[in-house]
């Protein structure tokens, strides 16, 4: 028994060794290296499970819809021809056009949703009024009261012929139970199985999440945000409370923008290529804002998450307000943040006070002292817990989508934001900020100050967060 252990062990330990070369080598990121490497070698019985189920850090076998788009892609841009907008937005737009694939047009319109109950109410109404098709994709779907109400709108919208396609992720919807989907697709809508999807299936392999939350009506409307479909996203869960959240519908040609996306996440789960299908005329809103969809996720050649928030920092001159859920930045963007502070701008993080990840939570006392030191305001709200992903610069962009200030979104999620170069969107997202500072307090405490639980588990929960 004993030269049993002493061979598992040796064993063990050179499993752990080739495991962090592969880290050295594959990793997108030299602190996600360095935090593997660390793991592995000082914990292998613990370190190599979880590298075999977390550790792949690039999205090796993931093709793009895109390939499949040129078409649409083309159609696209040569409707964006006639119309970019007049005047130049002031806020830098290539960084963004080039990082998304996708051009800025005028024509749109964004309007903020403010928590569940508006952001579904109008969800629902729009799914109540489509003519010709839903698409439909949320990160996380319960069974429970909202489930089962969004269930009823689309097997409603089904029965009157609209045709309905809905996708979600595997793991973030993991109790998704099978009657829920059978009932949906006994009604004609189009639902894959978890073991019908075109995911990475045959290796460990759970890093890489769509979490992404879509809706588009018809090719004319659409949604993104931040929240997912379940009664914790109204506020009826008694362990978060209020749930503060943010959705946004989308007018003009940014709905077609979102559209592609969602048909290249189907085409990659399901291999059916959506494009001729769908309409590509989605008109323009009175309201003319210039925007663009910045999608972004693993398959891409650069970091194009954190490259997002990199782009909004850099180029803010007045102001760059954030509200974010996480706060576990990569070493760019807390340069980034603390280069923007020391310039003069007012650098301010909105996080929730509440906690929803505890080991996430921890990490992000590791960084606020820092951020501080440079000039940033760090701001914790206090009624419920707060989940929404909002971007605020100066008076030039506001965006509003799915993308967390933490590693998991910048390298391996793939996200949305829309955004909008406008000085009305930027008053709207404004005022929301405005209420929501109101419902927090600025944080003054240093690491030093805070209870002895997180003095001690800040710094040793930061090493990991590549991992987080």
């Amino acid at each position: 028994m004993t030269t049993f252990l002493a061979v598992f062990f040796v064993l063990l330990e050179l499993v752990a060794l080739f495991m962090a070369w592969r880290a050295v080598q594959h990793s997108r990121t030299s602190q996600g290296a360095v935090g593997w490497v660390v793991f592995l070698i000082a914990a292998p019985y613990i370190a190599v499970p979880a590298y075999m189920f977390l550790g792949h850090h690039k999205f090796q076998h993931y093709v793009t819809g895109r390939r499949d788009s040129e078409v649409i892609i083309e159609r696209i841009q040569e409707v964006s021809e006639a119309l970019k907008p007049d005047v130049p937005p002031v806020f830098p737009t290539k960084a963004l056009e080039a990082i998304s694939d996708l051009p800025v047009t005028r024509g749109n319109a964004m309007e903020l949703l403010i928590d569940g109950e508006e952001t579904f109410d109008a969800i629902f109404s729009a799914i109540d009024a489509a003519e010709d098709y839903v698409l439909l994709q949320f990160y996380i779907i319960h069974d429970d009261g909202l489930g089962r109400s969004l269930q009823r709108h689309l097997i409603a919208a089904a029965q009157r012929g609209v045709i309905v396609r809905v996708l979600y992720d595997p793991v973030g919807s993991h109790k998704l139970n099978h009657g829920f989907r059978q009932t949906l697709r006994d009604s004609g809508i189009q639902i894959v199985e978890p073991s019908q999807m075109r995911v990475p299936k045959n290796r460990f392999q759970l890093n890489f999440r769509n979490h992404r939350k879509t809706v588009v009506i018809d090719g004319t409307t659409a949604f993104t945000g931040g929240l997912n479909v379940g009664d914790e996203y109204l506020g009826l869960n008694p362990k978060f409370g209020n749930w503060r959240d943010t959705h946004v519908q989308l007018k003009g040609p940014v709905v077609s923008q979102l559209q592609l996306i969602f048909a290249e996440d189907w085409h990659w789960t399901t291999e059916e290529n959506l494009l001729l299908n769908l309409n590509w005329q989605s008109g323009q809103a009175t309201e003319n804002m210039p925007g663009l969809i910045v999608p972004t996720g693993p398959g891409d050649k650069m970091e194009t998450g954190a490259m997002f928030f990199f782009s909004a920092l850099a180029n803010a001159k007045k102001r760059v307000w954030i509200a974010s859920p996480y706060f576990v930045p990569d070493v760019h963007i807390l340069t980034a943040i603390k280069h923007a502070a020391l310039k003069g701008v007012d650098v301010r993080i909105l996080i929730p006070d509440n906690i929803d990840h505890r080991t996430v939570w921890l990490a992000a006392f590791a960084y606020f002292d820092e951020v501080r030191e440079a000039g940033a305001q760090i701001w914790r709200y206090t009624d419920g817990f707060m989940h929404q992903k909002a971007v605020l610069v100066d008076d030039s962009l506001a965006a509003v989508g799915t993308t967390n200030m933490d590693n998991r979104s910048f390298i391996l999620n793939f996200e949305t934001m829309a955004v909008m170069f406008d000085a009305r969107a930027a008053d709207d997202l404004e005022d929301m900020f405005k209420t929501d500072f109101a419902r927090s307090f600025r944080l003054e405490k240093l690491l030093s100050e805070q209870s002895l639980g997180i003095r001690v588990g800040a710094p040793i929960t930061r090493l990991f967060s590549p991992l987080l």
